[in-house]
Parts: structure tokens; C-alpha cells; sequence
């Protein structure tokens, strides 16, 4: 099992992640809060040469459900263009929060503009690399927070290969409960193509994103190994810096590498 996790977008990628003895990192390409284009990266060779393996998660304004043209049809671009940045770096895929409408009349059509994203992006010949859809902490009008709410879009994606993140974070305050989630996704999806392994600051079903280190958090360690040990996937902390190389110690410890 690979494990590792998410490097800041102004770091050196791949020493920071020898530094913690990563198999695996997760990066931007972008700044994350912004609409800009990706550029080649200045360590970019670097990149591709290493033995670590990569994955890109997408900046964070990415709407692609919206009805809201002003920002869905920028959300297309911005997935295909960092798509094709993540492949330039030997990406396996790039990390899609699963998005949000502004309420229950529009989740069919949120649904269907993601299916539309694939349908048209096929035309082109498909993305650079697999858009792993992560499921997400809030809103009552996500497209993947309920599992309920992820097998609808699954219906609607999945047959054009879209890959799945499962992030514990997001499940926990999202109101899933964490035993049994693998078994439970991948009755959905068919597939866990990426774990984000974060603890929470908050109490189950809080609808609030705020991660923890394994130690500081709400959400048992040992269920998290478990969670882990059952996906068969490659592992991201997203935990806060000052105690990721105890979680990445503890991981190693409970579930190997």
C-alpha cells in the first residue's frame, strides 16, 4: 500500500515528500483558490524522474454541477486544463470535489451536467487522466455527500470510467458512518481509486471540513487503519503539517507500506 500526502503548492514536491518517507504525494498545479491556468512546472522533470508516485487535486472553486453558466462552463475548462497539466507530471489522476446546487429542484440537472462533462470531454478523446470524484463534508445539495445522492451521479458517470477519492473526513461530517464504507462505496462505485485519510475536528454528521491529525482528532485511529487496510488504495494525509509524520507513522505501523 502506497501512503503519503497532500504538499503545499510553493514546496519542492518530491523532496518534501523523501523528507517524510512518502510512496505517494498529492499536489496543485494551481493556486487553488484561483481561475489561472496551469503552467509547466518548474521541477518538472524532477517530478517525472522520481520514484514517487503523484496525484493532482484540482483547485477548489471547480463547480462542475452548477446551473449557474458563469461557473460551470469554467469548471469544464479548468478540469480538462489541469487534467492535462496532471498528466504532464506522470499524474494517475485528478482529484474533482463533487460540487453542489442551490437547491433540491436542481440535483437532476446537477447530475446531468456532470454526465455532460464526461459525454462531451469523450468526444475530445477523454481526459488526460482519470477525474476521481471526492465526496464531500456539506450542503444539503451535493453531489457527493449522501451515499444516496453518490449513487444517483454514479448512474450517471461511472460508465465513462470516473474514478472515486473517499475521504474520511468528509464521510464522518458528512454523516456516514465510517464501518462498513468500503464495502458500502464500492457496492456504489465499483471502485476506490484514492483515500483521503484525515481525522475531524468535529462531531459526526457536522457538515464541517476541518481536519485533524490521527492523535488530536474525533474519529478513531483504528478505524482509520481499517478503512485503509480495506479500500486497497493509495493513501493521502491531508492532516496538519506539525503532526503529519506521526500520522504517516502510525499508518505505516498499523496498515504497512
Amino acid at each position: 500500500m502506497r501512503i503519503g500526502a497532500h504538499v503545499r503548492l510553493d514546496s519542492d514536491p518530491i523532496g518534501y515528500g523523501k523528507e517524510l518517507g512518502a510512496d505517494v504525494i498529492q499536489m496543485f498545479v494551481v493556486d487553488p483558490q484561483s481561475w489561472a491556468k496551469p503552467s509547466a512546472h518548474p521541477r518538472q522533470d524532477e517530478i517525472l524522474a522520481s520514484d514517487i508516485d503523484v496525484v493532482v487535486h484540482s483547485s477548489y472553486q471547480i463547480n462542475v454541477a452548477s446551473t449557474n453558466n458563469r461557473l460551470r462552463m469554467p469548471s469544464r475548462q479548468a478540469v480538462d486544463l489541469q487534467a492535462r497539466a496532471a498528466a504532464d507530471l506522470g499524474a494517475f489522476g485528478l482529484v474533482v470535489h463533487g460540487g453542489h446546487v442551490r437547491n433540491e429542484g436542481e440535483i437532476a440537472a446537477g447530475i446531468e451536467n456532470w454526465r455532460k462533462l464526461f459525454e462531451r470531454q469523450e468526444e475530445k478523446g477523454g481526459f488526460a487522466v482519470p477525474v476521481l470524484i471526492e465526496n464531500t463534508a456539506g450542503g444539503d445539495f451535493a453531489m457527493a455527500r449522501y451515499f444516496d445522492s453518490i449513487a444517483r451521479l454514479w448512474d450517471a458517470v461511472g460508465s465513462y470510467g470516473a474514478g472515486f477519492c473517499l475521504d474520511t473526513c468528509h464521510a464522518w461530517a458528512g454523516g456516514e458512518d465510517l464501518i462498513g464504507i468500503v464495502d458500502r462505496i464500492k457496492a456504489i462505485t465499483g471502485r476506490i481509486d484514492l483515500v483521503h485519510l484525515n481525522s475531524s475536528r468535529d462531531e459526526f454528521n457536522s457538515a464541517r471540513d476541518r481536519h485533524a491529525n490521527l492523535s488530536e482528532g474525533l474519529i478513531d485511529p483504528q478505524l482509520l487503519a481499517e478503512v485503509c487496510r480495506t479500500a486497497g488504495a493509495p493513501v493521502i494525509c491531508e492532516t496538519p503539517e506539525e503532526g503529519l509524520k506521526d500520522d504517516l507513522a502510525y499508518l505505516r505501523e498499523h496498515i504497512g507500506s
